[in-house]
C-alpha cells in the first residue's frame, strides 16, 4: 500500500526565488506553451493538498484539460501494487535496529511524541528511517481533494491517459535517497507549522488562486533557507530533468496537460525560466 495518497510531496504546493518574465500575475496557475514549430502544451501548477472549500477550481484548469488528449502528473501512476510494497520495505529497519540508534534522542522523543497525537504507537515510528516519516508527515491523507486528484479522477472518466514526469522509484528516491542525518533535518523542519489554518498556508493559496508565481517563489525560497541543498534536490534538480520530457511533449502532434507542484513553476531554476531560455512563447491563462 502506498503511503502517501497522489504526490509525495504536499509541501511542493508549497515549496522556491524571483523571476522578471514572470513577475506579474494575470490569472490562474495554468500557462499555455507554444513551440517554435507549433506544437503547444498546458502547465499547471498544483496545490497537492485542498479543502473542499477551494473548489471549484480556477475554471482555466478545466480548459486545459478539455483542449488536451493526456494528463501529466509528477510520477507515474501506472505502479503495480507489489513493485510499491517492495519499495516500501526499504524504508524500515531490519529486526534489532531502530531510529533510535539513527537520530538524536531529542529527536527521537520529539517524533515520539508528534506520532503518538496521531495514534500511532513508539513500536511502530521506532522501525521507521527517517525518510520513512516524512513521507507520512508529507501525505496529503486520501480526500482526493489535491489538484492532481481531481484531474486524475477526471482523466479516468473521459478515458485519457495519465503519464508521469517521473517513475515511481524515480519519485520517491528523492527522499529515500537521503542519508539518516539528512533526511533528520528534513524531519525536524517539517515540524515547523504551515498546515491548513496558518497564515503561511493562506498567502500560498491566495497566489497559487491568482496565478502570482512571484509570490510562491518569495514564500517558498523563505521557508527553505535553512535547507537550501534539499531545497535543490527536491526542486531545482527535478525541475532540470523534466525539462527533456516536456519538450517531448511539446514535439508530439498530442497536446498535454502537465500538472505538478506550483513550486516548480517559479524562479529562475523554474520550468517556466527553463523554457522560456529555451525559446518556448509562455502565455498565461
Amino acid at each position: 500500500m502506498r503511503v502517501f495518497s497522489r504526490s509525495l510531496f504536499f509541501r511542493l504546493g508549497f515549496i522556491i526565488v524571483t523571476v522578471a518574465t514572470c513577475s506579474i500575475a494575470k490569472g490562474a496557475s495554468v500557462w499555455k506553451v507554444t513551440g517554435p514549430n507549433g506544437g503547444t502544451i498546458y502547465l499547471g501548477g498544483s496545490i497537492h493538498g485542498l479543502a473542499s472549500t477551494d473548489y471549484p477550481l480556477p475554471s482555466a484548469y478545466n480548459h486545459a484539460f478539455d483542449a488536451s488528449s493526456a494528463l501529466v502528473i509528477e510520477d507515474d501512476p501506472n505502479v503495480s501494487r507489489r513493485a510499491a510494497e517492495k519499495f516500501y520495505k526499504t524504508g524500515f529497519y531490519p529486526k534489532g535496529d531502530s531510529l533510535k540508534n539513527h537520530v538524536d534522542p531529542r529527536t527521537y522523543d520529539y517524533v515520539r511524541r508528534v506520532f503518538a497525537q496521531a495514534g500511532m504507537p513508539e513500536a511502530e515510528i521506532a522501525k521507521c528511517k527517517p525518510w520513512m516519516l516524512i513521507m507520512m508527515l508529507w501525505s496529503p491523507g486520501t480526500n482526493g481533494l489535491g489538484v492532481e486528484a481531481f484531474l486524475m479522477k477526471r482523466a479516468r472518466m473521459n478515458q485519457k491517459p495519465i503519464l508521469g514526469l517521473e517513475s515511481f522509484r524515480e519519485h520517491a528516491e528523492v527522499l529515500s535517497g537521503m542519508s539518516d542525518k539528512q533526511a533528520e533535518l528534513v524531519l525536524l523542519e517539517t515540524f515547523i507549522p504551515q498546515a491548513p489554518g496558518t497564515d503561511l498556508h493562506a498567502k500560498m493559496l491566495n497566489a497559487w488562486r491568482r496565478g502570482d508565481a512571484d509570490a510562491i517563489a518569495r514564500l517558498s525560497h523563505d521557508m527553505e533557507r535553512d535547507l537550501p541543498s534539499f531545497a535543490e534536490r527536491l526542486v531545482a534538480e527535478r525541475n532540470r530533468h523534466w525539462i527533456p520530457k516536456i519538450e517531448g511533449y511539446i514535439r508530439d502532434r498530442r497536446t498535454y496537460f502537465v500538472v505538478a507542484g506550483a513550486a516548480h513553476m517559479g524562479g529562475p531554476n523554474g520550468v517556466l525560466a527553463l523554457l522560456r531560455m529555451r525559446g518556448y512563447q509562455i502565455e498565461q491563462l
